[in-house]
């Protein structure tokens, strides 16, 4: 039995290894992550976390892990922006608001998965101009929901969570470690 990690985010590979798991492969996969038309947040992650996981080409006996972070504004789906512009526009819509980091887990072994999801309330301050082209500057919200990874710099935009400080950065550990032992890997071996 090998364990795959079906993500190319180092953030993902780093919390494995809180919990002293090194997977024995690493494997983005290659699906379409566009929501469906008039699709809600926690279902479309959900969905993209299932589609991820059976996207990973793995052996029957093989456990697969997969996740996807989702940041949410209302009803509406902040993912990865596409250029420092909406990464502009998205800290301007969550500025001095409350949002919700969605991330949902799937781990496969053969036919069957195993999935929940973790939603978090975030609030982030009321940010300056100058705030957002510093933070923009660092380059770190490049590749992450939402446009900010609270685990960096932004970290200093966020005064106050509630839900799982993990799950915010993109895998939830302790919903994760029961997934994964439900697949049969030993957490802390």
């Amino acid at each position: 039995m090998a364990f795959v990690l079906g993500s190319g985010s180092p953030r993902r590979l780093e919390l494995l290894g809180q919990l002293g798991i090194v997977p024995d492969a690493v494997r983005a996969p290659d699906i379409n992550e566009d929501p469906a038309k008039g699709e809600l947040p926690r279902p479309y992650c959900a969905r993209m976390a299932r589609e991820k996981a059976a996207a990973i080409v793995a052996d029957a006996g093989d456990v697969v892990l997969c996740a996807d972070t989702t940041v949410a504004l209302g009803r509406r789906i902040l993912g990865k922006p596409a250029n420092a512009a909406e990464a502009a526009a998205f800290l301007r819509l969550m500025s001095g608001r409350r949002h919700r980091v969605i991330t949902a887990v799937a781990v496969r072994k053969g036919t069957q998965t195993w999935e929940t999801s973790v939603v978090s309330a975030v609030r982030m301050k009321a940010l300056s101009e100058a705030e957002i082209a510093g933070y923009l500057a660092t380059g770190d919200w490049q590749g992450k929901a939402g446009g900010y990874g609270i685990q960096g710099p932004a970290g200093a935009l966020i005064p106050w969570i509630s839900g799982s400080f993990t799950g915010i950065v993109g895998l939830p550990l302790a919903e994760t470690a029961g997934l994964l032992q439900a697949g049969g890997i030993k957490v802390w071996a």
